[in-house]
């Protein structure tokens, strides 16, 4: 099979066309260092973390860490691959545009991929709009929480529009809070499960409470794969700052400082403070259901207003998701469409180097996503939300046999480029792709209403639908190719 250079692959600039001013002809290198290291350390907190660590600790107890520490370490993983290509060729179309083509997967991959991920993001805004809304009118309850939505998204919606250092400039004081609120978390919870906390009536537990109240695994060993399945989708997002590095100055070394320091990311903040939340804790304490984890973890060090202050950095966390989340979703169809898998007018960018019709074709899906979740909640929403559940394993599995095709590109095309390696390649790259097969299959046991085995079967369902369009187009521009170069 002939390939494509290396350096062939779409590039984040399209050319003036007669209607496209010089100033509007692509992307602009807007994102400062600072912005891209935030959305890196941030990024992979999400407010999954916040409000759905209480359910994964009920179900495996203390065992929740196994759970969090073998999906984290998925994760990085995933992240050391991407990171391998991305800093290769720094792209906004990320793990779409690398399995595009004949590059590693093929087109239909890079058109499937890319729209799946597009659809997961979209109605990730509607879920995070409603629960901003939903803390926004509890403290002003004059305003009707479809009008906090409302507000949330515009608002947001405005600062992408405006210019990509704008969306950079939030993004770095969202991202800065949460990482001061989790890194003050560990601290203080450290301090009381010693006994050492300045002021606190708090006794020293140190880690009984892990094997205490019934075990470390108290519901036995098979709820570290329930508890599996309850937190791997609250490390999506690990992945946007791929896509960041290609309106970045320095992508290449933005993207390996990124991929080098994940593995720090997942231990601190997600194994680091679900381990303060069950040494704090007993796992069965009522509070963790009732108020969430990390409200019950700093009620009992004696902390005041802990359910307002959670809710602050709950609602940080909820408006830093629905920013990148909008940034992610146009990026990707900014990507789409300058491989000609979308409308072109996505490719057009405005005066501060955004792509307008991009940015407000993706929220414009989110507001219908947001009118689907307030009138028909039970049905249509939840389709929605279903079809798009397991995407993030998807997006997984694509990036892991992606770089199996791209390292040996990169080695014979370019092999200065291969600053970021994955190590035991291949042997763990195939392990990675067997763990996250696994968790595929295991989630299809989960036969709830709403669980996963609906997830994976709603998901491959959209996902077939999208592969069978991709390959119908190609079978089409296939066919007008041959007539064009027949002889007449």
């Amino acid at each position: 099979m002939t390939t494509r250079p290396l350096d062939s692959l779409p590039p984040d600039t399209t050319p003036p066309t007669s209607d496209q001013p010089p100033e509007q002809a692509g992307l602009r290198a807007g994102l400062k260092n600072r912005h891209l290291s935030m959305i890196a350390i941030g990024g992979v907190i999400g407010a999954g973390l916040f409000v759905g660590s209480a359910s994964g600790i009920a179900a495996a107890g203390p065992g929740i860490l196994v759970s969090y520490v073998l999906v984290g370490a998925l994760v990085v993983f995933v992240m050391r691959m991407l990171g391998e290509m991305a800093a290769a060729n720094p792209s906004s179309g990320s793990f779409s545009a690398y399995a595009d083509r004949d590059r590693a997967l093929g087109r239909w991959a890079g058109f499937s991929i890319g729209w799946l991920y597009w659809f997961f993001w979209v109605v990730v805004l509607a879920v995070e709009a409603t629960a901003g809304a939903e803390i926004l009118e509890g403290w002003v309850p004059a305003v009707p929480q479809w009008a906090w939505a409302l507000i949330v998204m515009v608002v947001l919606t405005v600062t992408n529009l405006a210019s990509v250092g704008s969306f950079g400039e939030f993004e770095f004081w969202f991202a800065g809070i949460k990482v001061v609120a989790i890194s003050a978390f560990i601290v203080i919870g450290g301090l009381a499960i010693f006994g050492v906390l300045p002021g606190s009536d708090h006794a020293a537990t140190g880690f009984a409470n892990l094997t205490e109240h019934g075990g470390f695994l108290p519901n036995g060993p098979g709820t570290i794969l329930t508890g599996i399945l309850l937190v791997v989708f609250s490390f999506m997002g690990s992945e946007i700052v791929t896509l960041a590095a290609g309106e970045a100055p320095d992508a290449r070394r933005a993207v390996a400082k990124a991929t080098r320091s994940v593995i720090w990311r997942v231990g601190v903040f997600y194994v680091g403070s679900i381990l303060v939340v069950v040494s704090l804790l007993p796992w069965n304490d009522p509070a963790i259901k009732k108020h969430g984890s990390y409200v019950a973890a700093l009620d009992t060090i004696g902390i005041p207003h802990a359910g307002q202050i959670m809710n602050f950095i709950v609602l940080t966390a909820v408006l830093s998701c629905l920013n990148s989340g909008l940034y992610t979703a146009s990026r990707m169809a900014f990507s789409l469409g300058q491989r000609g898998d979308a409308p072109q007018s996505f490719v057009r960018t405005n005066a501060g180097g955004v792509p307008q019709t991009a940015i407000l074709a993706s929220v414009a899906f989110g507001f219908v996503a947001v009118a689907f979740n307030y009138l028909w909640p039970d049905t249509v929403f939840q389709f929605l939300l279903n079809s798009s559940g397991a995407v993030a394993l998807f997006v997984w599995l694509v990036i892991c046999f992606s770089q199996l095709r791209m390292r040996g590109i990169i080695l014979r095309e370019s092999p200065e480029k291969l600053v970021v390696k994955m190590w035991l390649f291949p042997y763990l790259t195939w392990a990675t792709i067997g763990m996250i097969s696994f968790v595929l299959l295991y989630m299809l046991t989960d036969d709830k209403e709403g669980g996963g085995r609906s997830q994976v079967l709603l998901s491959l369902l959209v996902a077939a639908l999208v592969i069978a369009i991709s390959l119908v187009r190609d079978r089409a521009r296939r066919k007008e190719t041959e007539k064009a170069v027949a002889p007449q």
